[in-house]
């Protein structure tokens, strides 16, 4: 025996060692997860859609990504047991372990969930996710299981001939022989192999390796495709379930008024007035999320704190701008997280105490801000000088309805690779000028987004800078004062533009830095306030806005601005338009908390007010405008729908 495998050639040696097996297996497990999605589309077509050519490259690409988070998920303990350096992997007892957990467990795991998906998104339209593991608690579950399985029988014979591939496909009866037989090269070997296997596994369960690499979630899947329904073709289990352990129950909140009650308290549902305030019809928008910008960065909106300080402020450039503008004085953050203010900038969307995108109904129906300014004829692309893909970003905003994702590639593509930070992205100065370059050659009305990346950890400039700019009273105020220079030469190159001069300016932070100046700044609300403001060219847009305003309310404004007049779902206000509204800022900090001008009201997981309250009619109706807020938040979660229509 020892001789006939010797005299085989090498690649079906290879394919005979330890690792040539596991690759084996894991193509077959592949193989099965795809076999797995083709039965959900089948089964679920008529609410899928038809697959165009033009779409099936890009959900392949998805769905191969998120199936290797999947299958390492399921089988990292099985790829380490069968790479570990030692001979005892030889012993027949020990293969027919692995055998008996590499069958087992993805029948179950890998196939058995995915095809019970099939079924289970047509009634809820997502994928199984950890709040069916965990709060399955019916009485009935055993049964109801038992009812879909005999309506679905064929489903079951497909479970069963998988499970039966996968047991054949694992090729039991192969001697394995490892090329390294013995002595210290089958130990040092050995090892190498299993740190690479482990490299590549992190970096499968990830999403990638880089540094710019966020963990992917359930969002990312729309990455491949802006539709929010192909987008659950993509993710495949045991993905869905272990990325959403941490969020299960996130959709319970008490449930204070009836249907009847809660839309006269608060309601997400906008009716626009026949007229606005203020119309300046369909002109380009241009949305800055700025990184990491703090109210207290700027001396126009803090001049108290650089009273007597030399070094008046970092923003210089975008405070003439404020002077120029619609300046919101009392603008706050609705998160602590950048990937919390995608959400509430372009769809008016809040986080509490899980950030939206990382929620499994984040992928149910919506019509945020880039959708809207779609169906009326604006072009909309999302700017972000890291790499495609990363940190989210992109994700949340092609599901926000955004067309076109310009990243660090497309920059690199046409400027090359020397204008890299090292760390996140393309350095702010150089992919805001790109930046001007591509909406230079856009369809006008166009809408854009950009989000800055030089103004954070680690802290630094471009060399050639850190010289001149403003070394400031923290670590972060030397990249602030930096990207305010960027902004100024941005509006130096293309303010003779054409679409410059028709376009309404938007900057508003993600939220405040982890660097704080200010001692007010490190407490509520302090840590919440952010730079906000509206600029157009032509003067249309002047003065304050004094009461507080925040994150969520840009969407409503702009809608305002640009004279829409169809209903829209948002929970955010129309600054200028919408009087009636409450003026406050709501955000989640283990507590629900709303910044009012007349102090600040707070409910704990419950729902219960915590601490004094002003016992004046309007607090009072504010505190149950507050509660009706959360309550419309987690039954439109329960709901995955964020449209006008319930």
């Amino acid at each position: 025996m020892e001789r006939t495998i010797r005299n085989q050639s090498l690649p079906s040696r290879l394919l005979r060692t330890p690792l040539g097996m596991l690759v084996w297996r894991l193509v077959l497990l592949y193989a099965v997860l795809m076999l797995c999605r083709v039965a959900f589309y089948l089964y679920n077509a008529t609410q899928l859609g038809v697959l165009s050519a033009g779409e099936i490259a890009p959900l392949l690409t998805g769905a191969l990504k998120f199936d290797t988070a999947s299958v390492v998920y399921a089988d990292g303990l099985f790829i380490l047991l069968s790479l570990l350096p030692f001979h005892v992997r030889e012993r027949r007892w020990y293969r027919g372990v692995l055998y008996g957990y590499y069958v087992a467990v993805n029948s179950l795991l890998v196939v058995a969930t995915n095809l019970a998906d099939t079924v289970y998104f047509r009634y809820t339209q997502k994928r199984f996710t950890a709040d069916e593991i965990f709060f399955a608690d019916n009485d009935n579950s055993l049964q109801l299981v038992g009812k879909f399985m005999a309506e679905n029988w064929y489903l079951v014979v497909l479970w069963a001939l998988l499970t039966a591939l996968l047991a054949w496909g694992y090729r039991r009866k192969v001697h394995e022989e490892s090329l390294l037989r013995g002595g210290w090269p089958y130990y040092v070997g050995g090892t190498l192999i299993l740190a690479l296997a482990a490299g590549l596994s992190i970096a499968g369960m990830r999403g990638g390796m880089t540094r710019m690499t966020r963990p992917i979630t359930l969002s990312n899947a729309t990455l491949y495709t802006p539709d929010s329904g192909k987008a659950n073709l993509i993710l495949s289990n045991p993905f869905c379930i272990l990325r959403t352990a941490g969020s299960s129950g996130s959709v319970k909140f008490r449930q204070y008024y009836s249907e009847e009650e809660l839309p006269q308290l608060f309601t997400p549902v906008h009716q626009p007035a026949d007229s606005t305030a203020l119309n300046l019809g369909n002109r380009n928008i241009v949305l800055f999320i700025l990184e990491s910008m703090s109210a207290e960065h700027s001396a126009h909106l803090c001049p108290e704190l650089y009273a007597d300080l030399p070094q008046k402020g970092f923003t210089p450039f975008l405070d003439s701008l404020m002077r120029e503008g619609l300046t919101f004085r009392r603008m706050y953050a609705n998160g602590t997280r950048s990937i919390q203010a995608m959400p509430s900038v372009l769809g008016s969307i809040p986080s509490f105490r899980t950030p939206f995108v990382l929620m499994p109904q984040s992928l149910g129906e919506s019509r945020q801000l880039p959708a809207l300014l779609t169906d009326r004829g604006y072009t909309t692309a999302f700017f972000c000088g890291s790499e495609h893909g990363s940190m989210g970003f992109g994700a949340y905003a092609r599901s926000a309805g955004v067309e076109r994702l310009v990243s660090r590639e497309d920059y690199e593509a046409r400027h090359g690779t020397g204008d890299f930070d090292g760390y996140w992205g393309i350095w702010d100065e150089p992919f805001l000028q790109f930046m001007g370059e591509e909406l230079t050659a856009m369809p006008e009305p166009f809408f854009a987004t950009l989000f800055t990346l030089s103004s954070h950890h680690p802290f630094v400039v471009p060399e050639r800078y850190a010289a001149t700019l403003p070394k400031g009273y923290t670590k972060i105020h030397q990249g602030v004062a930096y990207d305010d220079q960027a902004f100024r030469r941005f509006f130096e190159r293309f303010a003779g533009e054409e679409w410059f001069q028709r376009t309404i300016f938007v900057f508003v932070a993600d939220h405040v830095s982890s660097e704080k100046f200010a001692e007010a700044t490190r407490t509520y609300p302090g840590n919440m306030h952010i730079l906000g403001f509206m600029y157009t060219p032509d003067g249309a847009l002047r003065g304050e806005v004094t009461e507080i305003t925040q994150q969520l309310d840009l969407m409503p404004t702009l809608l305002g601005l640009t004279g829409n007049r169809e209903p829209y779902f948002a929970f955010g206000r129309d600054v200028l338009n919408e009087p009636l509204r409450p003026s406050w800022s709501v955000s989640y900090d283990g507590q629900f908390r709303a910044l009012t001008d007349d102090g600040t009201l707070t409910l704990d997981d419950a729902g219960a007010t915590v601490g004094p309250t002003p016992a004046t009619p309007a607090a009072d109706s504010l505190d149950r405008s507050f509660r009706a807020l959360v309550q419309q938040y987690y039954g439109r979660i329960a709901q995955k729908n964020y449209t006008v229509h319930d």
